[in-house]
C-alpha cells in the first residue's frame, strides 16, 4: 500500500474501535514486550500492541481481547517495543541512490518516516525533477514525506543553476499530496534582508499550514539572526556549537543536530540539553546526509541516536529526538511518532535502548525488515530520458581550460584559498603563497587547485581557483556530478592533464564522481540520473564508493568521508569560502573574491 493511498485516521476510526473493544479482531498483535512510551518517557513491561489497517488500536498489558482465528501474532519476547525512527532533515540524492533504493537502504535500520528536501534535483531538473522525487517516495513502503526546495538558486547572483525556483512553483507544489512543507531556506540573508521572493515562498507554506525549514549558516546570532527567526523558518541544522543550538531554541525553534557521513555536529551541541539541562522536546536528531556507504556499512537513524546516547544523553530522551520531536515539528504528532491509539503501526523490536539493535522492522503494521535484511518491495520510478541525459557541456576539455595565469613577470602570488574543516561543513578563508611556472600559478604542498565546470547550459565555463586539506599527493585528480547546490561539475587535483581526464570522463558518461592518478582510471560511480543518483541497489552503489574512498586515500587523502567535503565546496551559502560558476565567493560577505591578491 502506497503512502498515497494509505487509509487515514478517520478513514479507519470505526475499525480501530471496534478492535480496542475487542469486538472485532486485530490484524496484528505485537505481545510480551517492554513498550517504550515517548510521551512520558518511560519504560512498560509486559505490554502488547494491537493493529489494524496499518494503524495502532490498542496498547496495554494484554491485547487477548483483540485477538482473533486469523490474527497475525509477533512475539515480541521481553524487547524494547521502540516507535520506528524518524529523519528530520536529510536529501535522498545525497545517498547518490533514489527513492526506491534509499528506501530500501534504510528500513532495516529501523528509519520508517523521512523528510526529504530534494533541491539537489531542482537545481538540474526544475519543478519538474522534484515532482519525479515526490512520485517514487509515495510509492515506498515506508513514510517519505517531501519538502518543496525553496532556494534554487541557493543564493542568488552567486550561482547559476540548471532550474530556477519561484514563488509561484511553491505555491502549485503546497496542493500535492505528499508535501509536508518548504525545504531549508538557505537563503538567509535574504529572509533578513526581507527579500520579497524569499518571504512570499514562506508565506505560501505558511498558509497552506506546513512548515518552513530553515538554514541559517552564518556564526551570527545577533540582529540578522533574529531578524531570519521573524521571517517564518521553524527549525535549523547549521548549528555547529552549543550556543547555537541553545539561540535557536531560545528564539522558538527546533535545533536540528546531525550526524551524517561527514558532518559531526552532535557531540557539541547536545551538551545544551546533557549538561546545561534545557527541554530536549525542542531538539531533533538528523542525518544531513549520509552516502550510500554508510548507510551500508554503518546506518542511518540507528547509527545518530546511538551517537547521541554516547555522547552522554539518556537513552529515552535520545529516542524523543529521533521520533515524537520530529513528528510534533512536522505537524503529525498524531500520525506517527509514537506507540500509541490511532498511530501507523511503524514499530521496532530491539533488545537493548543503547546500543540499539534493529533486530525486526514493522512499518504501517508489515514486518518489512527482518535482522537487517529488507523483506519487502520499494518500487521504482520509470525516470525518462530528459532525467537521464543532463551533463551539457560544450566540449571536452583540456589541460589549458585548468591553468591559471599569474601576473606578468611574477615569480610567486598570494593566493585565496579555501580551507577544509574535516568532519564540518564549513571552510576556511586561507591564503597561501604559490609559485609561478612559466606564467602560470602551481599548486604545491597542501594545496591542490579546484575548477567548477558549468555542465547545464553547455557555456563552456571553467572557473578555477585553490584549495587545501585534503593531503592529495602526485599527478591526480578527482571529478563530481554532485557539487551542492548547482550540480555544475566540481573538479579537484593536483595536475591539469589529470584533471581534464576526470572532467572529459564524466561527460562521457552522463554523470557520476571518478577519480584518475597518472593517465589511468582509478574509480568511477556512475549515477546517471541527473548526474546525482544511481537506480542500482544500494549495496552496489556502496561497493564503488568504497573502491572510490580508497582511490582518494592511494592519492594521499586521510580525511574521514573527504567525498563529502568535495561535493559541498560549491555550497555557496556555507562560510567561509567556495567556488561557483561565477567566481570564488566569500560567504562571509557574500562578495566575489580574487583567487589571486593583486600585487603589493
Amino acid at each position: 500500500m502506497t503512502q498515497e493511498t494509505f487509509p487515514s485516521w478517520p478513514d479507519v476510526a470505526a475499525d480501530l474501535v471496534n478492535v480496542a473493544a475487542g469486538r472485532s479482531p486485530a490484524d496484528t498483535i505485537i505481545t510480551g514486550g517492554i513498550w517504550v512510551n515517548v510521551h512520558t518517557r518511560e519504560t512498560l513491561p509486559d505490554h502488547d500492541i494491537a493493529i489494524a489497517r496499518g494503524r495502532i488500536a490498542f496498547v496495554g498489558p494484554s491485547a487477548d481481547h483483540c485477538r482473533g482465528a486469523d490474527t497475525e501474532v509477533i512475539e515480541a519476547a521481553g524487547r524494547y517495543m521502540i516507535p520506528g525512527l524518524l529523519d528530520g532533515h536529510m536529501h535522498i540524492e545525497s545517498g547518490m541512490l533514489t527513492p526506491a533504493e534509499f528506501a530500501r537502504a534504510v528500513i532495516p535500520h529501523g528509519t520508517t518516516t523521512m523528510f526529504t528536501d530534494p533541491h539537489e534535483i531542482a537545481n538540474v531538473l526544475g519543478l519538474a525533477g522534484v515532482r519525479m522525487m515526490h512520485d517514487e517516495a509515495l510509492m515506498q513502503p515506508n513514510n517519505i514525506f517531501t519538502q518543496m526546495p525553496s532556494c534554487a538558486p541557493s543564493a542568488p547572483g552567486m550561482e547559476t543553476t540548471g532550474y530556477e525556483i519561484t514563488a509561484e512553483d511553491v505555491a502549485e507544489a503546497m496542493g500535492w499530496p505528499g508535501i509536508i512543507g518548504l525545504g531549508e531556506m538557505m537563503n538567509f540573508p535574504g529572509v533578513s534582508n526581507a527579500d520579497t521572493q524569499m518571504l512570499a515562498e514562506i508565506a505560501a507554506t505558511q498558509v497552506a499550514g506546513k512548515t518552513v525549514g530553515g538554514h541559517y549558516a552564518s556564526p551570527d546570532l545577533g540582529p540578522a539572526f533574529a531578524a531570519y527567526v521573524a521571517g517564518g523558518p521553524a527549525d535549523d541544522h547549521e548549528g555547529t556549537c552549543e550556543a547555537d543550538a541553545i539561540a535557536r531554541m531560545r528564539q522558538g525553534m527546533r535545533s536540528m543536530i546531525r550526524l551524517g557521513s561527514a558532518w559531526y555536529d552532535v557531540e557539541s551541541q547536545i551538551t545544551a540539553i546533557t549538561e546545561k539541562g534545557l527541554d530536549p522536546r525542542n531538539m531533533i536528531l538528523c542525518t544531513d546526509d549520509c552516502h550510500s556507504g554508510t548507510l551500508v556499512n554503518d546506518g542511518h537513524m540507528n547509527r545518530v541516536v546511538r551517537h547521541a546516547i554516547d555522547c552522554g544523553c539518556d537513552p529515552l530522551v535520545a529516542l524523543q529526538m529521533a521520533t515524537i520531536n520530529t513528528a510534533t515539528h512536522f505537524g503529525l504528532e498524531r500520525e506517527l511518532g509514537s506507540i500509541t491509539p490511532g498511530r501507523r503501526a511503524d514499530v521496532i523490536l530491539t533488545s537493548d535502548l543503547k546500543t540499539l539493535p534493529i533486530e525486526t522492522v514493522i512499518a504501517r503494521g508489515q514486518i518489512v525488515a527482518q535482522d537487517g535484511t529488507c523483506l519487502v518491495d520499494c518500487p521504482h520510478y520509470d525516470w525518462p530520458a530528459s532525467a537521464r541525459q543532463t551533463v551539457n557541456m560544450a566540449r571536452d576539455l583540456s589541460a589549458d581550460d585548468f591553468a591559471i595565469a599569474a601576473p606578468e613577470g611574477a615569480n610567486a602570488v598570494k593566493a585565496n584559498v579555501i580551507g577544509i574543516v574535516e568532519n564540518q561543513a564549513p571552510t576556511k578563508a586561507l591564503q597561501f603563497e604559490l609559485a609561478v611556472t612559466e606564467g602560470r600559478v602551481q599548486p604545491s604542498g597542501e594545496v591542490a587547485q579546484i575548477a567548477l565546470v558549468e555542465r547545464h547550459r553547455a557555456t563552456g565555463g571553467v572557473v578555477n581557483a585553490f584549495v587545501s586539506g585534503f593531503g592529495y599527493e602526485g599527478r591526480m585528480a578527482m571529478a563530481s556530478t554532485v557539487a551542492h547546490d548547482s550540480h555544475h561539475m566540481i573538479v579537484v587535483g593536483t595536475d591539469s592533464e589529470q584533471m581534464a581526464l576526470a572532467a572529459n570522463h564524466l561527460r562521457a558518461l552522463g554523470g557520476g564522481i571518478t577519480i584518475f592518478r597518472d593517465g589511468a582510471e582509478l574509480a568511477t560511480i556512475d549515477l546517471p540520473i541527473a548526474g546525482l543518483m544511481s537506480d542500482s541497489p544500494a549495496a552496489e552503489v556502496a561497493a564503488k564508493t568504497d573502491q572510490m574512498m580508497s582511490a582518494m586515500r592511494a592519492c594521499g587523502c586521510t580525511l574521514n568521508n573527504a567525498y563529502m567535503q568535495h561535493s559541498l565546496l560549491a555550497l555557496v551559502v556555507i562560510p567561509e569560502l567556495r567556488i561557483s560558476d561565477l567566481g570564488l565567493v566569500d560567504v562571509r560577505t557574500f562578495n566575489f573574491i580574487p583567487v589571486l591578491e593583486p600585487n603589493e
